[in-house]
């Protein structure tokens, strides 16, 4: 286990919070819950039929047969009626388990939620948006990955990536807005100070092209929204970890050889670079984490474990604590 999960566990259980589970038909859910409960990492709600579900240690409630379902859908009515809703629509919305379990959290029910493991982005994050919004001085909700890579990198091998999970092709002010949410992150998560580098093709305009230009263009906003970050670009990624290459490609930059934040220009960058990281260097991954919504809810990949899902509720558990 890496000194990362380690140490997100550890402030977990220094505070416990109330995650939600709203998959409670999974066996990974299942299984993971046991291990949270065994490892006293939070106090676990997990959503599904009480008859099929056996955990001991957890509340397990049924969305459709709730106590708290008509408090929780006259809420969202008054949340949703000026889109539209009505209160019979807003009463039948909550027995999704993910509407329920959000509402939890709108209602002071919960501190957080994780989900995705059987269900997409979108049905994870639509709940989350319409009802919790972004955090205030937010514009841009985003995902990242922890990566515990056996190097020298980052934080002990310990570094940011993203976007990886969800914008898939960022404008250079979205780009800018996820290398600040990643800062951010960063600092509330682990005891480095951020270091973002710009990742491109091309290092301190070396080359043309519309990608460059938009990392450099991203850059520019960045500093000048957040003068105070460590944060440079565009750079290539050799330029950005390693500090003998980045002497040679930006001497004048404090970044290269430093930086523990990787901003990827598209989607499609860093979900291949995440996975090249995962399965070339055996890096532990943790994530799609979000960051920029006002309350945490993170997205799992529906290819998860138990062990996943573990890793990411004690994160969100410390994203509950720092909300």
């Amino acid at each position: 286990m890496s000194d990362f999960l380690n140490r997100m566990k550890a402030a977990a259980k220094a505070d416990k919070k109330t995650i939600v589970l709203p998959e409670g038909e999974d066996p990974r859910t299942i299984e993971a819950a046991k291990q949270i409960v065994a490892e006293d990492l939070a106090e676990l709600v997990i959503l599904g039929n009480p008859d099929e579900i056996d955990v001991d240690g957890v509340t397990v409630i049924d969305p459709a047969t709730a106590e708290k379902r008509q408090a929780y859908a006259d809420a969202l009515y008054e949340l949703r009626k000026a889109k539209g809703m009505t209160p019979e629509q807003a009463f039948e919305q909550v027995a999704d388990a993910t509407y329920f379990g959000t509402m939890m959290i709108k209602c002071g029910d919960a501190d957080g939620l994780v989900s995705g493991a059987c269900h997409s982005t979108a049905n994870t994050l639509r709940p989350a948006l319409q009802i919790l919004k972004t955090a205030p001085g937010t514009k841009l909700v985003s995902s990242f990955f922890i990566m515990c890579t056996p190097t020298e990198y980052g934080e002990e091998g310990t570094l940011l990536f993203a976007d990886c999970g969800l914008n898939i092709a960022p404008d250079a002010d979205q780009l800018s807005e996820i290398a600040i949410s990643s800062a951010a992150t960063w600092k509330s998560l682990m005891s480095d100070e951020p270091v973002v580098a710009m990742l491109s093709y091309s290092t301190m305009g070396s080359a043309g092209g519309d990608t460059a230009e938009k990392v450099q263009e991203a850059t520019r906003l960045a500093k000048e929204k957040a003068p105070e970050l460590a944060l440079d670009g565009d750079l290539q990624l050799d330029a950005a970890l390693e500090a003998s290459v980045g002497l040679l490609k930006a001497p004048d930059s404090k970044v290269p050889g430093n930086a523990n934040i990787l901003v990827f220009p598209d989607l499609a960058a860093g979900n291949i670079g995440y996975k090249l990281v995962q399965r070339f260097a055996k890096a532990e991954a943790y994530g799609p984490v979000l960051q920029g919504i006002a309350r945490p809810v993170n997205d799992l990949s529906r290819g998860c474990s138990a062990e996943d899902i573990v890793g990411v509720v004690a994160i969100t558990a410390v994203q509950a604590q720092m909300a």
